[in-house]
């Protein structure tokens, strides 16, 4: 699935879901480049068609979506973290990091479609209280940084628009300093949504750096194949989320002829983004299971006592 069509269809059924209104939805529609009537169509194809200002599903407002903390009820308590700078491929990149005091391992993560928000900034120091150093790269850091945009919608259009080739490449620089920052490491990823889809990306590059990737509801690329890569991968999804689970089956037929070991983990009765603490669709029983889940995977494939 291209990624341009994939953030399409999350905000047209964010709209279904109630989450946007129709009228937010429609105008970060235009924001990614649909016509008005390519729009209403597939407003309407994802059940969120209804003609009023207010959201149209049963679900809760959109300031529920956008609602950001830098604490958490899914895991430990974070430590601090530092926003750092280091070199990308085009130019310098951003993110948030922190060092764990005893480290197990080092991740990168990437984040959702909406940029890097508060709740990834404070991602890195959740696992790092949890024994893994962490690094959540900014991919909007060529278009000023995603605090700079000031809007979700543009952070949406942005990383919609951005090459793919672009944005492995990113990630991969995230890797390199990764590997500067804590030497010696085997090396992590995990990604949610849309960072869910490059964690998949990246390893398809392919990325052997990598010991271990955790996927989180993430779109497959159209054919995706990690001939190259040596990560074990935990692959995981909610039961409700019909849109990315269509990719399901061929994630795993890609895993199997690569040789790589993966386990998929279906979280049933939640919905996508179900691991988000600020988000609409947070499920904490969902999240804390998932969170103990990664942790185990990370520490068969990248401690190594």
């Amino acid at each position: 699935m291209a990624f341009q069509d994939y953030i399409a269809t999350e905000i047209a059924t964010d709209a279904a879901d109630g989450i946007l209104t129709r009228r937010e939805a429609l105008r970060r529609l235009a924001l990614l480049g649909l016509s008005a009537g390519a729009a209403t169509a597939l407003l309407a194809a994802c059940g969120g068609d209804d003609d009023g200002g207010t959201p149209t599903g049963s679900g809760p407002p959109a300031e529920t979506q956008t609602t950001a903390s830098s604490t958490t009820t899914t895991g430990p308590a974070p430590i601090e973290t530092n926003l750092i700078t280091f070199k990308g491929p085009r130019g310098d990149l951003t993110g948030s990091f922190a060092a764990a005091e005893d480290p197990k391992g080092a991740v990168l993560i990437i984040h959702e479609n909406r940029g890097l928000t508060p709740h990834f900034v404070s991602l890195p120091g959740r696992l790092a209280s949890s024994g893994y150093s962490a690094l959540a790269v900014d991919l909007l850091s060529e278009e000023g940084g995603t605090a700079g945009l000031g809007d979700e919608a543009k952070a949406q259009a942005a990383l919609s628009a951005a090459p793919r080739e672009r944005l492995v490449a990113d990630g991969r620089a995230g890797i390199d300093e990764l590997e500067r920052r804590a030497p010696g490491q085997k090396l992590g990823m995990m990604g949610f949504c849309f960072g869910g889809g490059m964690t998949w990306s990246v390893l398809a590059a392919p990325e052997p750096r990598l010991a271990a990737a955790v996927p989180f509801y993430g779109p497959l690329p159209d054919g995706a194949a990690f001939t190259g890569a040596k990560a074990a991968v935990l692959a995981v999804y909610a039961g409700l989320d019909t849109r990315v689970n269509g990719s399901r089956d061929a994630a795993v037929a890609a895993l199997q002829a690569a040789g790589l070991v993966h386990e998929v983990k279906t979280y049933d009765g939640v919905d996508h983004a179900f691991f988000n603490d600020t988000g609409a669709r947070y499920n904490p029983v969902a999240a804390g299971q998932a969170y103990d889940a990664l942790l185990d995977w990370f520490g068969r494939y990248l401690y190594e006592a």
